[in-house]
């Protein structure tokens, strides 16, 4: 006699072997980049004295700074070639000269052996002295030839201690050579000096500078900078916004810089056409002492200054960058029908943030921005709209929906021959 718990395993396996069959992996999705340069990117620890003090969290700066490079190479992607070079982390001596040219190779820039570099970071103890201007001489030299992106992400908690050597002078010099290779700085526990030098270091080459006073906020950032060495490069094209709609500057999909001053806004201009969604972002950046709360705000307008949509965002002081982002799809109308709808709409952007100055600060030039525009083309039918939701995923759902018609079939059939075979005995 069939009991229930057999009856039961053999729907399950039923389902089981319907799911498997139907649920195959999809192909790959043609167009995907192969064949290119594979991205590089040089991490630079600072290994100096200064990194034993205990203020991340209660640990060490140290401490932070390695659990921080052991969750960034765990999530490397595999087509990033990363390496990792030191400063400060071998001469405990006092001789300048000496301490000057304490940088050296830690891991190669090449396919990473996740094994043998976190085993290469777990040695380093603080040492000596921060020469930031020769690591970095040091470190544009660690790449390999190839087209791909170059990124060094520079981590420091001090201000570099070779003078004569600036190391934003350095920073000038590397772009100078045309070699596209860009330059991130993360401040640990910033002071407004090392703040300021490593903006400089950072703004020379277009890259970014971010303080950090967390672990989680250190292993967020490299993870990103890390990621984004391996997107596509994009030159930031420079631009300068107005303070009215009517006289800003016309934009096209796009990567823009502008600097903002203290309470200002800035205006952008962009054309969407019937059918396409406008998504823009910015992010403003601090790269000098302010104030502990700020924002900062993006907003679509009409030429005829009606809000269309706005993104906002807020800070606490525990990042020198602030985000945020909105999206405008504009709809389709029908060819046959006449009318403003079917006219390209200019979309005036405004920025402002609500950073404001410490005390002592110089407000000029304004805080540096980074301002995204894409115009792609937007859902339009409803079986856009539908294939927008579910993407590729269609199919699946289908699959699920005939996986429970027939369960259910052969469950109700199962339960009518109990019946009947109780009613017989």
């Amino acid at each position: 006699m069939i009991t229930s718990k057999r009856l039961a395993a053999g729907v399950c396996a039923l389902l089981a072997a319907l799911t498997a069959g139907l649920a195959l992996p999809a192909p790959a999705s043609a167009g995907e980049p192969t064949g290119e340069d594979a991205p590089q990117v040089d991490l630079v620890l600072d290994v100096s004295g200064s990194m034993r003090t205990k203020d991340i969290d209660g640990g060490t700066r140290m401490a932070a700074a390695k659990q921080a490079f052991n969750e960034v190479l765990d999530a490397t992607p595999e087509e990033v070639r990363l390496g990792i070079r030191t400063l400060g982390a071998d001469y405990p001596g006092d001789d300048q000269k000496t301490g000057c040219k304490d940088t050296a190779q830690l891991y190669p820039v090449g396919p990473l052996d996740r094994t043998e570099a976190k085993t290469a970071v777990a040695t380093l103890t603080p040492t000596g002295w921060t020469p930031i201007g020769p690591a970095l001489l040091a470190a544009a030299g660690d790449f390999g030839d190839g087209t791909g992106s170059k990124r060094i992400v520079l981590i420091s908690d001090g201000e570099d201690t070779c003078a004569p050597l600036d190391p934003c002078e350095v920073a000038r010099e590397i772009a100078a050579k045309g070699i596209g290779l860009t330059i991130d700085t993360l401040g640990l526990v910033p002071n407004s000096k090392m703040r300021q030098q490593l903006s400089c270091i950072a703004e020379a080459t277009g890259g970014t500078y971010t303080s950090v006073e967390h672990t989680d906020e250190l292993t967020d950032k490299v993870n990103q900078l890390v990621d984004r060495a391996a997107d596509p490069v994009v030159t930031p094209v420079a631009t300068e916004g107005a303070d009215r709609c009517a006289a800003a500057p016309a934009l096209k999909s796009g990567l823009y810089t502008d600097r903002e001053e203290f309470g200002q806004q800035r205006w952008y201009r962009v054309d969407v056409e019937p059918g396409q969604e406008l998504r823009a972002s910015v992010s403003v950046s601090a790269d000098r002492a302010v104030h502990p709360s700020y924002g900062v705000l993006l907003r679509a307008v009409t030429a005829h200054g009606r809000e269309i949509v706005r993104g906002e965002a807020a800070g606490d002081g525990r990042t020198d960058v602030i985000s945020t982002g909105l999206r405008y799809p504009k709809a389709e109308v029908d060819e046959d029908e006449e009318g403003e709808g079917n006219a390209t709409e200019t979309v005036c952007l405004e920025v402002a943030h609500s950073f404001s100055a410490a005390s002592g600060v110089k407000t000029t030039p304004g805080l540096p921005l980074e301002l995204t525009v894409d115009v792609v083309d937007g859902p339009s039918q409803a079986s856009d709209v539908a294939s927008f939701g579910l993407g590729r995923g269609w199919w699946l759902l289908g699959a699920l929906i005939v996986v429970g018609f027939l369960a259910g079939l052969v469950w109700g059939w199962v339960s009518r021959w109990r019946i009947a075979v109780w009613r017989t005995n």
